[in-house]
């Protein structure tokens, strides 16, 4: 890509034409000295973008919304959500612009998005901005999030604004450029519903159809393909977050999408010791969205999707209710299959071994990791040691010696293969108190080093590297417990 953006990236408005009625006109606000910080160069070459042109003044300006391709028409996106389980019949992207929709070299349509570049309407009384920090954890989580294999939305690229963001204290502003195949959410649909414009609700199902569920179209009951794909995906989602460790932190509806990808990396982390009660978010006070909910919790999104779509789904209420929950009904199997799949995988054991064996061998090492205040990623990558006939670095860290030694010499003779394990249990994730340094550090000294050791570690999670040993290492007693914040 190169010479100016007019010339070589075309930006389309597929969302803004076919659902108008959600889709508010917007501009981005000016920032005073826009620097690029980091840039996602992989990202960007895979999508047809020329990096260096990206690093240009004329790239720079394009990442904060200043310069436009012509014919660009940026929108903030109308949705609903159920925040905490509330309803907010009116969210929408409050600080936040949908650029537009471009196609990449493998045919493949996506949104390039900003957030913190400005108030919209939508805003609710927020200055519409973002700071560095936040918006770098979005940077590096949804980087170790794509390299571990889960779907999700990718950053392309934070750049400085030059400017001062007010929170509890003054921090630079940023904004961060984001990649995603769209951003239609469950929030989305529950705005249509409740317009009383059924054509609308009507107009959106078949939009995300095309998008995302194209094999929806050909079905005799298109909307109900749709839930049903929908159900499928969240549940596949989901177990892929917990056979990591990942906690979400915040997911009211308005954060779940109909693509499946993870979406809005606000009060998210990983896991350190398993514990089903983990949360980590600070205004999430009853551990609503703790990691062990986090299945029940995506049931109930679900279900919120499938009350947004009852009027496409039968001739009368109590027919579109029994057909909503049958879908419903399908995400139990759909997560235990991923889940049961998923922790074979990382228990090295072979497809001929019964499910029940695995869920039992499972169930039975939770107990175990639970009690012992295990670490889960460390302990499963040292099993693969284990495998290979040295037990003692797993063994060692979980308390009571007498179960684990029983419970290594059972899952032994079930012929785990060590190699098949370590292509799916990381050595790195993004340790808690290596973010919070990086982002510090990024915050407070405008030092990228630490955040780009980190990503080194991360893009790459499960190839141990010498001179890497400290970002294999759980955090240290003297950090405590780990609180994030939403970052709004």
């Amino acid at each position: 890509m190169t010479g100016s953006a007019t010339s070589t990236l075309h930006l389309g408005d597929r969302f803004a034409r076919d659902l108008p009625e959600l889709a508010l006109p917007w501009q981005a606000e000016d920032a005073t000295d826009p620097n690029l910080l980091v840039l996602n160069e992989a990202l960007a070459t895979e999508l047809g973008l020329d990096p260096d042109w990206l690093r240009s003044p004329d790239g720079v300006r394009l990442l904060v919304g200043a310069a436009l391709p012509e014919g660009a028409a940026p929108v903030a996106q109308a949705y609903a959500g159920h925040q905490f389980g509330n309803y907010s019949p009116r969210l929408g992207d409050g600080r936040a612009l949908l650029l537009g929709e471009f196609v990449d070299p493998a045919g493949h349509l996506h949104d390039l998005h900003l957030k913190g570049s400005g108030r919209t309407p939508f805003a609710r009384g927020g200055d519409g901005l973002a700071a560095v920090g936040p918006m770098l954890r979005e940077y590096v989580i949804s980087e170790a999030m794509h390299a571990l294999g889960i779907p999700t939305t990718r950053a392309l690229a934070v750049t400085a604004t030059g400017e001062h963001v007010f929170r509890e204290t003054v921090l630079p502003g940023a904004v961060l450029a984001r990649v995603a195949s769209s951003h239609l959410r469950v929030g989305t649909f529950s705005y249509a519903r409740a317009t009383g414009d059924l054509e609308l609700l009507r107009r959106l199902a078949d939009h995300a159809i095309v998008r995302h569920h194209p094999e929806a179209a050909s079905a005799e009951r298109p909307h109900l393909a749709l839930l049903e794909a929908v159900v499928s995906a969240q549940a596949e989602l989901v177990a892929r977050w917990m056979l990591v460790g990942f906690v979400h932190g915040v997911m009211n509806t308005d954060n779940v999408t109909i693509s499946g990808e993870t979406i809005d990396y606000g009060p998210c982390a990983f896991m350190e010791v398993y514990d089903p009660a983990t949360v980590f978010s600070s205004i999430d006070a009853g551990g609503r969205y703790a990691y062990g909910n986090q299945p029940g919790i995506a049931q109930w999104n679900l279900v919120r999707l499938a009350e947004a779509l009852l009027p496409l789904l039968g001739a009368d209420q109590p027919q579109a209710v029994a057909v909503a929950q049958e879908a419903l009904s399908g995400f139990v199997g759909h997560y235990n299959r991923a889940w049961t799949a998923g922790v074979r995988a990382k228990l090295g054991l072979a497809d001929e071994v019964p499910v029940e064996v695995v869920t039992a061998v499972a169930d039975d090492l939770l107990t175990l990791l639970h009690e012992g205040h295990v670490d889960w990623t460390s302990f499963f990558r040292a099993l693969g040691t284990a495998a290979r006939g040295d037990v003692e670095p797993a063994r060692s860290s979980v308390l009571d010696l007498t179960g684990i030694d029983g419970w290594t010499r059972r899952w032994r003779a079930l012929g785990p293969d060590a190699d098949a394990m370590d292509r799916v249990n990381p050595v790195y994730v993004p340790r808690n108190h290596l973010v919070e340094q990086a982002l510090s550090a990024a915050s407070d000294a405008v030092d990228l080093g630490p955040l780009r050791q980190l990503l080194v570690a991360v893009r790459d999670p499960y190839t141990a590297r010498p001179g890497l040993e400290r970002f294999a290492e759980p955090a240290p007693t003297e950090f405590g417990a780990y609180r994030t914040f939403c970052g709004t």
